[in-house]
């Protein structure tokens, strides 16, 4: 290890250790707040007094020890919970911003309950972001009656709300809600016409659980709001038949790391000669070359049951960290369109696209952020650099004693599915509950036919079955239960002992507890962790082993010798040098991702804020900050958005083809940011221009008749979706750092403050 990186390690473990001390010292404090003999009046009364205090303006952290002991005391009170001392540790620290790392079954929903309520003091609301719907609803529920019994008001925004009920959820002191729902919701006010029509109020302190899901995985997701979609038309099967009938090596290559694929001079010639179009290469066929890339893209690299699914006549795409169906999830129009023609399914285009954001610059929206998560630690250094977040890692309540076993390694990938049936066999035979986690729907059901072939009962949970999620997994911990999981069951599930009868739980646990086995390395060890962690909850007993081939993907993109791979025995590999190799390429993939999300940013960063630049004037506007009768707030309002409309669609072209540059030896990044500041100049010349035209045909009228027969409304319908913008990070191929990009940086450097965080 570089004697640095050592250095800086262990100075972070020695912060953390100090942190950690002052934590308990102050969760000592909160615990001789003894409040047991106070009656429901008097805790209530305090929490008043609280409230009038923080009000006033008296600093948060000074009320923290009574809020938090008053809190402990509803929570025993209301739900029958005692707070650990490392819950208690925990939500200290999330007040203080940091992002926690804690242990799975450790009780992350009620830690997240102290800060809220202390940040829910000022009355400026407080959003607890949760994984999902279901849980925002659960959580909202379960931990409402401690806030209700302290005088706070509690809600949970649903999909499918009326507008009513959401302003109602997010006017409460705490809101549980997905990040994506309150994105969405973010993006419809960023087109209201009228303030009413709003459901947000200013944000102010939010608690992001699964943190590293979001904050990381997730964070480029752009979340889309569009106007009616319509049909694509036939194009998309007119490029899927060029694209089957060009050969790999005579037409075309791809990348190192098979991300990417490209035509060759050959490939170029014949794909010319197929769609009759002359130079493929000439600007005026650029959505040509566009389209083509995207069949070449959609037939080579996306792969069925295991990059999507194919149900009910519909394209559905799977989140490769979650293994779920992605919801509500699309690939840019061009991509989807060709994957849809792939499949020999009709397409819809997307719609004209009206706001769009990213998670990670909607949640650079709140002023204070938080978040909580089981596994951290490992990308320590890309919260510090992306969010200014630093991990604070808190023990557990029970020592962990999940053994984790070394990976076992195969040459090939069918000794490795014989010994992982013959693994399941041994240990199925003495009823000790067992969780699989395989790479992929394909390879679920592959591995649910080789058992039952070998005549073991089993449950597969997949994105073709994620309906019964939640009655797979109560039963996974059964005595011999046998379940074959994607990644599904690798995060915000909580697999009980003996499915939670405590006879059958003590059984279990003299077995050794849940055995997990993967089947496969992910890119993020965060995964792997996140895996592993779905066994030893709560200080059980547990165990965890992974299963590796060298015919893997990972194994053969990072070029394992072949002559080890040429062995072809049945036997695992001994060799510990293998296994140093395995750790090595993941911390490449880790780093090679993070230096992919750092470079991708210089696309994003520049449009959101050219928004926030329109949006800070248009939300003036819609205020009344700026005077105007109703027909210029009207006619202002319209032409903002159908220029900022026309503008996201004129990025989206450029976005597409802006990687075609490399090949005239210019930097992309360079072009785009040059080309969308040229266009975004342009805006407020076009806005005052048709405004003022707009006005004249009015003659000042305010009624909203005349408004409507002139087209000044919101579209007539509109939907919201999330693009899968993964697949173009590999088809815009980012050049490597030149001082074109270094310039890039620069701008994004001087960019930072006004996203309100020191970096960004």
């Amino acid at each position: 290890m570089n004697l640095a990186v050592k250095l800086m390690r262990e100075f972070k473990d020695r912060d953390n250790r100090h942190r950690l001390k002052g934590y308990r010292d102050k969760a000592e404090l909160i615990r001789k707040r003894n409040l047991e003999a106070w009656d429901a009046q008097r805790l209530q009364s305090e929490s008043l007094r609280l409230k009038k205090e923080a009000k006033s303006g008296t600093s948060l952290d000074e009320l923290l020890i009574d809020a938090y002991a008053l809190v402990c005391e509803a929570a025993k009170r209301t739900l029958g919970l005692r707070p650990y001392d490392v819950q208690i540790m925990a939500a200290i620290a999330l007040h203080e911003r940091f992002l926690i790392e804690q242990h799975t079954g450790e009780g992350k929903t009620l830690s997240a309950v102290m800060p809220a309520y202390l940040n829910a003091l000022t009355s400026e609301g407080v959003h607890v972001l949760t994984f999902n719907n279901y849980l925002a609803n659960r959580d909202a529920k379960w931990m409402g009656p401690i806030y209700h019994f302290l005088g706070l008001t509690v809600n949970a925004v649903q999909a499918g709300m009326s507008l009513s009920e959401k302003r109602e959820a997010y006017a409460a002191d705490i809101t549980y809600v997905t990040a994506k729902e309150a994105g969405f919701d973010y993006l419809r006010d960023t087109i209201a016409l009228d303030e009413v029509e709003t459901v947000h109020r200013p944000f102010h302190y939010v608690i992001v659980d699964e943190a590293d899901s979001l904050l990381l995985d997730e964070a480029r997701v752009p979340l889309v709001i569009a106007g009616e979609p319509g049909s694509s038309g036939n194009d998309g099967i007119r490029f899927a038949a060029v694209a089957r009938q060009l050969e790999q090596d005579e037409h075309y290559d791809f990348d190192e790391f098979k991300r990417n694929v490209y035509l060759n001079d050959a490939g170029s010639a014949k794909a010319e000669s197929l769609l009759g179009c002359g130079n493929l290469y000439e600007s005026h066929n650029s959505h040509l070359l566009i389209s083509l890339n995207c069949a070449l893209h959609a037939e080579l690299l996306l792969k069925k049951d295991v990059d999507y699914i194919v149900r009910d006549g519909k394209i559905e795409l799977i989140d490769e960290y979650t293994g779920r169906v992605a919801e509500n999830r699309y690939l840019p129009d061009g991509l989807q369109a060709a994957l849809s023609a792939k499949e020999g399914l009709q397409s819809k285009a997307g719609g004209k696209i009206l706001g769009t954001i990213t998670l990670q610059h909607f949640l650079s929206l709140y002023p204070k952020i938080c978040g909580m998560t089981a596994t951290a630690h490992v990308s320590a250094m890309e919260f510090e650099e992306i969010y200014a977040l630093q991990v604070v890692q808190i023990p557990p309540n029970r020592p962990n004693i999940r053994i984790d076993h070394p990976h076992r390694i195969y040459t090939h990938i069918e000794a490795k599915l014989k010994a992982i049936v013959q693994e399941i066999l041994s240990v199925h035979t003495t009823g000790r509950p067992i969780l699989i986690g395989t790479s992929s729907v394909e390879e679920s059901d592959m591995l649910a036919e080789a058992l039952a072939v070998a005549d073991v009962s089993y449950h597969v949970l997949n994105a073709k079955n994620d309906a019964k999620e939640a009655e797979i997994i109560a039963k996974a911990g059964e005595i011999g239960a046998v379940t074959v999981s994607t990644n599904m069951a690798g995060r915000g599930v909580d697999i009980r002992l003996g499915g939670g009868n405590p006879k059958q739980a003590e059984v279990v646990s003299k077995l050794g507890g849940l055995y997990v086995i993967g089947t496969h390395m992910h890119q993020s060890v965060r995964i792997d962790n996140q895996l592993r962690g779905r066994s030893g909850r709560q200080g059980d007993p547990g165990s965890s082993v992974f299963f590796v081939s060298l015919e893997d993907e990972l194994m053969l993109r990072f070029g394992v010798d072949k002559e080890i791979r040429n062995l072809r025995q049945d036997e695992a590999l001994g060799e510990s040098v293998l296994h140093s190799k395995i750790a090595h390429i993941q911390r490449v993939i880790m780093g090679q991702n993070f230096h992919i999300r750092q470079e991708l940013n210089c696309y994003s960063d520049m449009v959101e804020e050219q928004r926030r630049i329109l949006s800070e004037e248009r939300l003036g506007i819609l205020k009344g900050a700026t005077p105007m009768s109703p027909s210029e707030q009207r006619v202002r309002l319209y032409y903002i958005d159908k220029f900022w409309a026309d503008h996201l669609a004129y990025v989206s072209y450029i976005r597409e083809s802006i990687h075609l540059m490399s090949l005239t030896n210019r930097n992309p990044i360079d072009e785009f940011h040059m080309q969308i500041i040229q266009a975004y100049e342009q805006i407020p010349a076009k806005i005052n221009r048709e405004s003022a035209n707009m006005l004249v045909k009015l003659g000042g009228s305010n009624d909203p008749a005349k408004w409507e027969k002139f087209g000044l409304k919101s579209p007539t319908s509109t939907w919201t979706y999330i693009i899968n913008d993964q697949y173009m990070e590999y088809m815009q191929n980012p050049s490597s750092w030149g001082p074109g990009t270094i310039i890039a940086y620069w701008i994004r450097k001087m960019l930072r403050p006004a996203f309100g965080w020191s970096k960004f």
